[in-house]
C-alpha cells in the first residue's frame, strides 16, 4: 500500500475551475484500488509555524499499490480534463510515502 499526500496552491480566482476537475479527479481514484482518506482546505489562521505558503487544499490518498496510483494518472476520462487542473493550479507537490 502505498500513500499520497499532496499540497495544492490554486490560482486566485480558479477556484470554481480547480472544483469542476476534482469533480471528475477524485471519483475516478476508487476505480483503481484508491481511497481519499481526507480532503482539507485549512484556512491560515490553523497553521501554527509555516515555512512554505500554506497550501489551498491537502489531500490524502493510499492505494493498494503503485501500479493502482500509475494506473489512476493515465486514466483516459482524468487526462480528458487535465486542462481544468493546469488552468486553476499554481503548484502541487506529491509526497509518496508507506504506512510505517
Amino acid at each position: 500500500m502505498i500513500h499520497i499526500t499532496q499540497l495544492i496552491y490554486v490560482i486566485e480566482g480558479q477556484e470554481a475551475v480547480f472544483d469542476e476537475f476534482e469533480s471528475v479527479a477524485i471519483p475516478t481514484i476508487a476505480k483503481y484500488n484508491g481511497r481519499l482518506l481526507f480532503r482539507i482546505r485549512p484556512p491560515k489562521e490553523s497553521f501554527i509555524e509555516v515555512q512554505i505558503d500554506p497550501p489551498y487544499e491537502i489531500h490524502l490518498v493510499e492505494f493498494d499499490a503503485h501500479e493502482d496510483f500509475q494506473n489512476f494518472m493515465k486514466d483516459e476520462d482524468r487526462k480528458k480534463i487535465l486542462h481544468l487542473k493546469e488552468q486553476s493550479i499554481k503548484a502541487s507537490v506529491l509526497y509518496l510515502g508507506q504506512k510505517l
